[in-house]
C-alpha cells in the first residue's frame, strides 16, 4: 500500500527530529541548519527593503545585548553564556555568531553601550562647569555611580574589567580615554576659576579623586550590589568623600 506525503511537513521550516529521553519520545524543531528567525525572515525576502534588513539587524543586536546583560546580572560579567543567549532568542549559537563572533564582541559592544549611555552625564557636568566646576564634578561623580548601580554589568565591564583576556578595541577605548579627558578639564577648570589649589588641578590629583570614587563604588557593588540606586549604604557615602577631596585641595583665597 503506498502513503500518502504531506508535503507540507516536508518544508524545512516544519520540519521536526525525534528524540528519546528515558524511553519518552519528543519531538523538537530542528535548528542544526538554520534559526527559526532566519526561515520566518526567509518567508519575504522579496518585499524586505536595505533598510528594513538593517532596521532588523539593530533590533536583534539590542535585543541580544539585552538579554547578555541580563545573563550577566544573575550569573556573572565573566559567566556569560552564548548558548543560553540564542537559546533566550530562539536562535542557534552558530546564528548568533552572524551578530557577535565571540564573547569578547558582545563585551566590546556593551563597553561601548555603556560609554554612550554616560555621554549625557558628561555633557550635563560640561555645561554646570562653565559656572561652578566643583560642583559640576560633584554632580558628575554622583551621576555617574548611581549610573553604575543601575547598570552594575556595564559598569563592571567598564570600571572594573571582570573579565580576564578582554581588552576593549582601541577605538572603544580612545572613547572612554576621551571622556575621561573630559573630567580632567572640568578638575582644571576649578583650578583656573580659585576653586582648588593648583596642585589640585593636576593630573595627580585627578587620578586621586578617581581612587575615592572607584572605592565607593566597588565597595558598593561587592557588599550590596542589590541596593537601589539611592539607597546604597556606602554610595551614600560618596558626597562626604568628594567633600574631603574638595576640602583638601581648597584654595586659600576662595
Amino acid at each position: 500500500m503506498r502513503l500518502a506525503v504531506d508535503r507540507d511537513r516536508l518544508r524545512p521550516r516544519r520540519c521536526i527530529r525525534a528524540t528519546h529521553s528515558h524511553n519518552t519520545l519528543t519531538h523538537e524543531p530542528l535548528t542544526t541548519l538554520m534559526p527559526f528567525r532566519k526561515l520566518n525572515d526567509m518567508e519575504d525576502t522579496s518585499g524586505v527593503t536595505p533598510d528594513r534588513r538593517r532596521r532588523r539587524r539593530a533590533e536583534t543586536i539590542t535585543e541580544i545585548l539585552a538579554i547578555a546583560e541580563e545573563q550577566m546580572t544573575t550569573d556573572g560579567v565573566a559567566a556569560l553564556n552564548l548558548a543560553q543567549v540564542a537559546r533566550r532568542m530562539g536562535l542557534t549559537p552558530a546564528a548568533l555568531y552572524q551578530y557577535f563572533a565571540s564573547k569578547n564582541a558582545i563585551y566590546e559592544a556593551l563597553f561601548a553601550l555603556g560609554m554612550a549611555d554616560l555621554e549625557p552625564v558628561l555633557m550635563a557636568a560640561e555645561k554646570r562647569a562653565q559656572t561652578d566646576p566643583v560642583a559640576a564634578m560633584t554632580t558628575c561623580q554622583q551621576d555617574i555611580l548611581r549610573w553604575c548601580m543601575n547598570r552594575p554589568v556595564l559598569a563592571q565591564i567598564i570600571f572594573l574589567r571582570p573579565v580576564p583576556g578582554f581588552e576593549p578595541s582601541e577605538t572603544t577605548w580612545a572613547s572612554a580615554l576621551s571622556q575621561f579627558q573630559r573630567l580632567r578639564e572640568i578638575l582644571r577648570m576649578a583650578g583656573a576659576a580659585g576653586q582648588v589649589r593648583p596642585e589640585g588641578a593636576t593630573d595627580d590629583a585627578m587620578e586621586i579623586l578617581v581612587c575615592l570614587a572607584s572605592g565607593v563604588l566597588t565597595r558598593q557593588l561587592a557588599n550590596e550590589p542589590d541596593a537601589p540606586v539611592d539607597g546604597g549604604r556606602i554610595a551614600q557615602l560618596l558626597p562626604t568623600v568628594l567633600d574631603m577631596f574638595f576640602t583638601y585641595y581648597a584654595s586659600h583665597d576662595a
